[in-house]
């Protein structure tokens, strides 16, 4: 029989952007019955982001207005957690904080306990999805049959993880049975305090990015003119170089360039704004990403080269090529895996050449290159190696316990 699998992790089920951990989830629940819990609300977020809709939604689970466990697809279970933990990363001291966070994982592991036990869950597997904190004692508090730690983002480089991630987070992967990343970068980090650390790859929504599919013209890129030059996804300053973006611009002043998805503070304050030719659209619906996708005739990844970026898979270079377009995006380490079908910029000044290069270059025999690629790059495929490592991972347990 199939194991069981707990999914616990940073991202709530109705998130509103793509999900690795959610798309895990659907693949696993092909083959096994699967228990995903939404991270747990903390008093902080409870108190002060009250309005947001998926914080809202939570506080009317809790208030008993929605079931907290609902099966959301065949084999795979969504449960909202009961329990407030507490807002304790303000902690200077991380002897003090563990000490804090002990507790908070108890109040987590007691709700995972009832919904496990309403599932008739009992030999189970726990796979967490690189959230370091708040799950950072469940393998001992749970005793699952296996504990799997995976890293799909360089957490440490981003300040509010880097105060505590920094010791915690190697202690947290070295007492898991299985290492799993999406990334080759991201492994060899593993692997330093893991010797059972795999890389699983990583999975594209083909049938959202789909070239075959019909896409209609967004009605707000009717009146911008071509060639547009095109970013889809989360517009903020840890991840994105503006300076990439003013380059392509004030270079290539007969270029439109398109910037689609929600704006941090920074680049909402910008003087790209100010330039005539670039295009702020703002936050679109995930299933209508694709149309915008389909118009844009060269996709770009403008990334700044940081702790954050340096290692992760970059999903939307495969959501662009699936879609057949070509693509212009900073070299990072995890970029070789998309080999010639991309053009890499080692630094702004790059852009206006390397998108002048693909605009040329771009034709039929190279559009269904880049889509076969991006075929390749599937959760069937990614979610296949996570399993084979499972069943490796658990016949060694098996046999250590034999041994001893």
């Amino acid at each position: 029989m199939a194991p069981e699998i707990i999914i616990v992790g940073l991202q709530a089920w109705h998130t509103d952007i793509g999900s690795n951990c959610k798309s895990i989830a659907m693949e696993l629940s092909k083959r096994h019955r699967v228990l995903y819990i939404n991270s747990p609300l903390d008093r902080n977020t409870m108190l002060k982001e009250n309005e947001d809709p998926n914080v809202r939604r939570h506080l009317d689970i809790r208030e008993g207005i929605e079931p907290n466990l609902v099966e959301v697809f065949p084999n795979l279970w969504s449960y909202y957690p009961e329990n407030i933990l507490e807002s304790i990363n303000w902690i200077p001291y991380t002897p003090l904080f563990c000490l804090a966070n002990r507790i908070n994982n108890r109040r987590f592991a007691q709700d995972i306990r009832r919904a496990a036990a309403l599932l008739d869950f009992k030999n189970y597997i726990v796979f967490n999805d690189n959230d370091i904190f708040r799950t950072f004692y469940l393998k001992d508090l749970l005793k699952p049959e296996l504990y799997i730690y995976y890293s799909r983002d360089n957490l440490v480089g981003v300040d509010y993880w880097k105060r505590h991630g920094l010791e915690l987070e190697p202690k947290h992967i070295a007492k898991a049975d299985l290492g799993t990343a999406n990334s080759t970068y991201l492994t060899h980090y593993l692997e330093k305090y893991n010797s059972n650390a795999t890389y699983i790859g990583q999975g594209c929504n083909l049938s959202l990015f789909d070239a075959e599919l019909v896409q209609p013209l967004p009605e707000d890129l009717e009146s911008i003119p071509h060639p547009l030059i095109g970013f889809v996804g989360a517009i903020n300053t840890i991840r994105l170089d503006p300076e990439c973006i003013r380059e392509l611009a004030l270079q290539r002043p007969a270029y439109s360039v398109v910037l689609v998805g929600p704006e941090d503070t920074w680049f909402a304050g910008c003087d790209l704004h100010d330039l005539p030719n670039v295009f702020f659209l703002g936050k679109k619906p995930m299933e209508v990403l694709p149309s915008y996708v389909a118009a844009f005739d060269v996709c770009i990844n403008p990334q700044k080269l940081n702790p954050v970026t340096v290692g992760n898979y970059p999903l939307k270079v495969d959501e662009y090529l699936a879609m057949g377009k070509p693509v212009v995006a900073t070299r990072t380490a995890a970029m070789d895996i998309f080999g010639a079908e991309v053009y890499t910029a080692e630094a702004p000044g790059d852009y206006p050449g390397l998108v002048d290069q693909a605009l040329a270059e771009d034709n039929a025999a190279f559009r269904e290159r880049r889509i076969l690629l991006a075929r390749s790059h599937t959760w069937e495929s990614s979610v296949s190696l996570l399993e084979e490592a499972i069943e490796k991972a658990l016949e060694q347990k098996k046999t250590v316990v034999e041994y001893n």
